[in-house]
């Protein structure tokens, strides 16, 4: 049975090793090693989740199934824009996708944002990130395209928008 509930800061850790064990899979075949590993250690440092979840800059989600947290995911109103927010992050074990656990989550975070009073939920995926099909398939539509720097590296993503009611 599955459940999601608020993470908190000693959750910190669980999220870290959802994140590594995640991590390689998704994005070592899109992205050159060198910006893998950037991004994975610039992002996902135990002491930075802690932090966002202590000053509430991100919200975070935990699924878990039975007892054990089997995936996440991350939101917070967009700084320049709180009329929208954004899905910053959204992780599941590669072992355990195709079970439904990243729709309930991603619906998790769409009812956040209705009970925020608010109607659009925005998020960043990489342009050849396989997850683009599951974004679509619930509801989302690339608004548009953006460039990131991030360090000496770009991220090349699509931005995809879902109007919620």
């Amino acid at each position: 049975m599955i459940k999601i509930a608020h993470a908190g800061v000693d959750d910190a850790a669980v999220i870290v090793a959802i994140t590594r064990a995640t991590w390689e899979p998704t994005y070592d075949p899109i992205l050159p090693v060198g910006q893998s590993r950037y991004m994975l250690e610039l992002l996902f440092e135990e002491r930075k989740i802690r932090e966002q979840i202590a000053t509430g800059s991100q919200n975070y989600l935990l699924l878990y199934d039975g007892d054990k947290a089997v995936g996440f995911a991350a939101y917070a109103v967009r700084p320049e824009n709180s009329d929208v927010y954004k899905l910053h992050k959204l992780y599941c074990i590669p072992a355990l996708q195709g079970k439904g656990y990243g729709k309930a989550l991603i619906t998790a975070v769409e009812q956040e944002v209705l009970k925020a009073g608010k109607s659009i939920l925005e998020l960043n995926v990489n342009r050849n990130n396989k997850a683009i099909q599951f974004y679509k398939r619930m509801g989302y539509a690339v608004a548009y395209d953006e460039d990131i720097a991030i360090g000496p590296y770009w991220m090349n993503d699509h931005v995809m928008r879902k109007v919620l009611i």
